[in-house]
């Protein structure tokens, strides 16, 4: 009885070591992607796709690239990274913190001037001498912290570039990134806000009353590249966002797709 019970227990013992390593490899059949909080929707989409053809689970986790980039050069483990500008992942890739030859620009979308969805401005034509600061009134204008959020980035820019940023800098409220510059126009805190256009497409409590002129800005670009300690499988994962597939689903958001999978 003894040596039956012993001999059960080494089987037992056995199929556990078995097991693990098998476990820990199903576990480990995931990805993890930094990306830029304006692309939560469409992402979110595009991954669920991804996980529904490859089996692969996609964890993301949106903030503003800035703090996206700060993350990834002090160690955080993501696998490929997605900026809302050049300037983020330049940032990484001088830290050694990407592989350069995975990096492409991916996406592209345009900068818009929005109110509240019950506001009373009217839809206006921004151009040279726009008077943003008189168009605001008392209320504030929203958009990301213009020194670092690249939203506010390109925001800063156009109204420097049209003549309409010292007027209208003492009425900005900077926020941490494009999302929370969108809730606050959208909670009717803020009179005006600064965002991307496929941020207040999917946004019911704003409403797009201005679209800036696209040389008034640099042009808004979203590069995307492996991270420096990628597990392998993200090749296949950025294969996939340059397919029809994800192509379909971030035109459906907005997005200018610039990237596009070989058909060859």
């Amino acid at each position: 009885m003894l040596r039956r019970t012993f001999t059960m227990k080494l089987a037992l013992l056995a199929a556990t070591l078995w097991l693990a390593p098998h476990a820990a490899s199903a576990q480990d059949k995931s990805l993890t992607v930094f990306a830029a909080a304006s692309m939560k929707n469409a992402l979110d989409d595009v991954n669920a796709a991804y996980t529904k053809a490859t089996g692969t689970k996609v964890v993301s986790s949106y903030a503003a690239s800035s703090a996206l980039a700060k993350q990834i050069e002090g160690g955080a483990p993501a696998d490929a990274f997605v900026s809302a500008d050049l300037k983020w992942m330049d940032y990484v890739a001088d830290k050694k913190a990407i592989k350069p030859d995975t990096r492409v620009n991916l996406l592209g979308n345009k900068l818009v001037l929005i109110a509240p969805k019950d506001s009373k401005i009217g839809n206006v034509t921004i151009r040279q001498g726009f008077d943003l600061a008189k168009l605001a009134g008392d209320g504030r204008i929203a958009t990301g912290d213009v020194k670092a959020v690249p939203v506010g980035l390109y925001a800063k820019a156009a109204l420097e570039k049209l003549g309409s940023w010292a007027a209208a800098e003492p009425k900005f409220a900077m926020t941490d990134n494009v999302r929370a510059a969108l809730l606050l126009v959208s909670r009717g805190e803020a009179a005006l806000g600064i965002v991307y256009e496929t941020d207040a497409k999917v946004d019911p409590g704003v409403t797009i009353i201005g679209h800036f002129p696209e040389g008034s800005h640099p042009p808004i670009t979203y590069p995307v590249a492996a991270t420096a300690t990628a597990k392998p499988d993200v090749t296949g994962y950025l294969e996939f966002l340059r397919s029809k597939t994800a192509r379909d689903i971030f035109e459906k958001y907005g997005f200018t797709v610039l990237a596009t999978k070989p058909t060859t």
